[in-house]
């Protein structure tokens, strides 16, 4: 459980609106971000299917057993942790672990290494970049011609990441422990493609690689992926966990956030941080700090209930940092209106929905601006 530590501040995320494509462990980051002060818009864009029951799995298991591998490639500690599971569900753990533990284990990372070493087993070297790429370099380099290698596979498995292994001579067997399926809500992962592509979020959150295409399919099939990548672009931070998680986002030219540690904490940590100190605008008032986010807008610590229409002409103003702004020139903040008497109606409802109606003065024959001090 992701916990957050004495002394936190909770309003570090006021006003903040973040997306959640996880499935698994999703419970925590929610917790966490609203703790902080954050609203959440949670659309999972993957199903994880642990494959505690499955035949295939159990036939695999089986494989593996009566045909000991030289080497075994574990990839997830999640994965071996269920695959141990599953086999003790059938009766087959322990001679399971016993052909394991004759054989050279390699791990992806430290996740692995600690399941690894929860089941009795010794890892021979273990990647320090927890990609999966970097343990077959070291795999080949050792030499693996005429060798078994049975690689635990995850939810997100490149069968390309692998092929250097064949090609060097191994006989390898993949063990699926767990696989992806569709969304269960499409609709809730359509809503998210339009909130990043109306730059209506202030980031989003990916944690896995299967999670971030499977986002960005559901936008080519809604027909705004150029929205959703020139969201990401400009205006809507994505954060992924690690490289591997990004790799999807960075083909389409987005560059996320990635923490220094590639854990779940670390992007809670690291995300929070950013957007604490990166909001859309700061403007010090006379009423106070204004803070401009995505969804809302914060005055003083207080989060204004604000229609869209208020925001993006108060987002306008707080932009221009104190100078007039003329009727014309606040038109376009409103999609769909008239005429500048639309902006006119758009201020009054600005005004009374302010603590000080006065933030926003007018200016004779002019327009508006906001009453910025310095």
């Amino acid at each position: 459980m992701t916990t957050i530590p004495t002394g936190t501040d909770v309003r570090q995320l006021l006003g903040v609106t973040i997306g959640i494509t996880s499935d698994r462990r999703s419970g925590d980051m929610i917790t966490t971000f609203e703790r902080k002060g954050a609203r959440v818009v949670h659309a999972p864009t993957m199903q994880i299917v642990p494959l505690t029951e499955d035949d295939q799995l159990l036939a695999e298991t089986r494989d593996v057993i009566a045909d000991p591998p030289d080497d075994v490639l574990v990839t997830t500690g999640i994965g071996l942790r269920g695959w141990v599971e599953a086999a003790d569900a059938a009766g087959l753990a322990a001679p399971l672990l016993e052909t394991l533990g004759r054989a050279r284990v390699v791990a992806r990372g430290p996740k692995a290494t600690g399941v690894i070493r929860a089941n009795g087993l010794r890892e021979a070297w273990s990647a320090a970049s927890e990609q999966t790429a970097e343990a077959v370099e070291r795999l080949v380099a050792e030499g693996v011609a005429g060798r078994s290698i049975v690689v635990q596979l995850h939810g997100a498995a490149d069968q390309d990441q692998l092929a250097p292994l064949v090609r060097a001579g191994a006989r390898v067997r993949g063990v699926s422990v767990y696989r992806w399926l569709p969304p269960v809500d499409p609709g809730a992962v359509d809503r998210l493609v339009d909130l990043v592509a109306d730059r209506a979020l202030d980031a989003v959150t990916f944690t896995s690689a299967p999670g971030a295409v499977a986002l960005l399919a559901a936008a080519k099939a809604r027909g705004r992926h150029d929205d959703l990548v020139a969201g990401f672009r400009q205006g809507v931070t994505a954060c992924a966990v690690g490289d591997v998680t990004a790799e999807p986002l960075r083909a389409e030219g987005i560059d996320p956030l990635i923490p220094d540690r590639w854990r779940l904490g670390a992007l809670l940590r690291t995300l929070t941080a950013h957007l604490a100190e990166n909001p859309l605008e700061c403007v010090p008032t006379s009423a106070g700090q204004l803070v401009l986010r995505a969804q809302a807008a914060v005055l003083d610590d207080t989060v204004l209930e604000l229609a869209p229409g208020p925001l993006a002409v108060l987002r306008r103003l707080a932009q221009a940092r104190g100078a007039v702004l003329s009727r014309e020139e606040l038109l376009p903040c409103l999609p769909g209106a008239a005429d500048e008497h639309a902006v006119e109606v758009t201020v009054a409802r600005l005004r009374s929905a302010l603590p000080e109606a006065g933030l926003v003065k007018t200016v004779v024959k002019r327009g508006y601006r906001l009453d910025v001090v310095a």
